[in-house]
């Protein structure tokens, strides 16, 4: 059968110019040094969730209202951290999309390989303390564990909305764009799971903790790397959607780093309640999850910590009233619009 694709070589002797975006740059060009550098600390720093000391956690050692708290936490950062190597992933492609130079394809890799190794680490949690691999079919075995499993169920319908909404927003904003909304997280992040190494009993958790935290120190480098590159050109308008995405950053992100915002989570009424039950009880268990003046306290110093970043390229910061910052009004946030942050 002959074939009806066009054939060019026979007409020419070089071939037409490849349409773009092509999906391979073919070229290697490295322009930033600290990426390079920050690639390089990824590839020292690689660590392996199946390889921490899980002999050392004793789960009978807990009670089952211990067991299913603890497991609920690690849940609730699941519902992040499991959707977090598909959203970087597909960033990933944009960066070969755009054609960006090696070190920041190199950099984006590692963070897709990061995320992986932290959904990873939420699972062998998951299912150790619960004994089962999923928390959504586990069968509870308190009054307590039913209630945080509907909690659980509740996020999970919530985060997987975005997910359209992300594939449409990525094609559409710029690197320097994804990379606000990806620093305000790591900026948050990077805070919570240091306390959360600091105040936590099992060997396992720390060493968990410790490498997460470092990993999000690296990420937090990458986004400070490419927003002192691209920023200085901003025009206008890309600042004002700077400005949006920051305040949309917060609200996502609130359900996991502080207290979901109920007018952006689609939540039952007494979500928050179950949540400050089992994060006390887990609490107590000696699992370090920190208060809700001391995350209230985190987000308060990662929002002027970010605000600071951003003043130095006179993009307005938002206002967040939840943690007391002043700044632009922001309104009508629409899911469409969002670059949601892990």
């Amino acid at each position: 059968m002959a074939s009806n694709k066009e054939r060019f070589a026979d007409k020419m002797e070089f071939p037409p110019e490849t349409p773009q975006p092509n999906i391979y740059p073919l070229s290697w060009n490295s322009k930033t040094k600290k990426l390079q550098e920050v690639w390089e600390a990824s590839l020292r720093e690689n660590w392996d969730p199946e390889k921490l000391p899980w002999d050392t956690l004793d789960v009978d050692s807990y009670t089952w209202e211990e067991r299913e708290s603890i497991a609920y936490w690690w849940s609730l950062l699941s519902v992040f951290d499991a959707s977090a190597p598909p959203v970087f992933a597909e960033a990933l492609i944009k960066t070969y999309e755009v054609h960006e130079e090696d070190p920041v394809r190199k950099c984006f890799f590692s963070v897709t390989r990061d995320e992986q190794n932290h959904e990873i680490m939420c699972g062998l949690a998951i299912t150790k303390l619960l004994g089962h691999p999923d928390p959504i079919t586990y069968e509870p075995k308190t009054d307590l564990g039913r209630r945080l499993q509907k909690n659980v169920k509740w996020l999970y319908f919530n985060g997987g909305r975005y997910w359209t909404g992300y594939k449409q927003a990525v094609p559409k904003y710029d690197l320097a764009v994804l990379f606000s909304s990806f620093l305000m997280g790591e900026i948050a992040a990077a805070t919570i799971f240091k306390q959360m190494y600091e105040n936590s009993r099992e060997a396992v958790f720390k060493e968990g903790f410790k490498n997460i935290g470092r990993d999000e120190g690296r990420h937090m480098a990458i986004c400070m790397a490419v927003m002192e590159r691209d920023y200085p050109g901003l025009d206008d308008a890309t600042k004002g959607i700077v400005t949006k995405q920051i305040r949309a950053g917060y609200l996502f992100l609130s359900a996991v780093l502080f207290e979901p915002p109920m007018e952006f989570w689609d939540l039952p009424s007494d979500f928050i309640a179950n949540q400050r039950e089992g994060e006390e009880v887990a609490r107590g268990a000696g699992f370090g999850i920190p208060s809700y003046e001391a995350k209230l306290e985190n987000w308060k110093n990662a929002m002027i910590n970010l605000k600071g970043v951003l003043d130095r390229y006179n993009i307005p910061f938002p206002a967040i009233p939840e943690v007391g910052i002043t700044g632009q009004e922001v309104s009508e946030i629409d899911m469409e619009d969002i670059i949601p942050v892990f």
